[in-house]
């Protein structure tokens, strides 16, 4: 997957993850899934769709429509939304005197991070995307995604469809999970290059 690229375009459907930092299970650690959830709402508000999700204990994978940016980069879109979770995350750990975790978190931070005023480092710097063309492809990645909590290492539920934070509940039996998302299939309906309420 594409690594610190610049998403081209302004609009349409992409699978997009989100990595801890040295993949720690900072989602887990920090019991910060709330704080995903929060950016949903906000991406919501601005008349993008999230269409897939599953939150894993270090890292997050999501399949988001975004509506016409208006020129405003997806890419800053996303970098918005990681600083956003960091500060929820570190904020969690803060509470919970996990002073281990967040001194690990403040040596990953770079020396331009620094110069910047930048304290801890929760994500790893960049994101990977893929933009999602055709519904085929967009099916691989949704079941990919879905799959990941009884995937390798994990088995975290014995049902993939029964992990919380995930939209595969939805998916597989139309009632809706934790977070209520948008059908992949309602998409077609959605005219994307409308500009988004920005």
């Amino acid at each position: 997957m594409p690594v610190r690229t610049k998403i081209p375009v302004y609009d349409g459907v992409f699978f997009v993850t989100l990595t801890c930092c040295d993949w720690l299970n900072l989602f887990e650690l920090a019991d910060s899934h709330d704080a995903v959830y929060r950016w949903f709402d906000f991406l919501k508000i601005k008349g993008h769709h999230i269409v897939g999700y599953v939150i894993m204990p270090n890292h997050l994978h999501c399949l988001l429509a975004f509506r016409n940016t208006n020129g405003q980069l997806i890419n800053k879109i996303v970098g918005n939304g990681k600083r956003f979770m960091a500060y929820h995350i570190v904020d969690k750990l803060k509470k919970s005197k996990r002073d281990d975790i967040l001194q690990s978190l403040s040596e990953k931070v770079s020396v331009g991070g620094r110069a910047g005023n930048k304290r801890h480092e929760v994500f790893e710097p960049s994101f990977d995307w893929k933009e999602c063309y055709s519904e085929k492809f967009f099916e691989q990645k949704l079941s990919y995604i879905h799959q990941n909590p009884c995937k390798g290492k994990w088995n975290l539920v014995e049902e993939y469809w029964m992990y919380t934070h995930s939209s595969a509940k939805y998916y597989v039996t139309g009632i809706q999970g934790i977070y209520p998302v948008t059908h992949f299939n309602e998409l077609q309906d959605i005219d994307l290059t409308v500009a988004s309420r920005e």
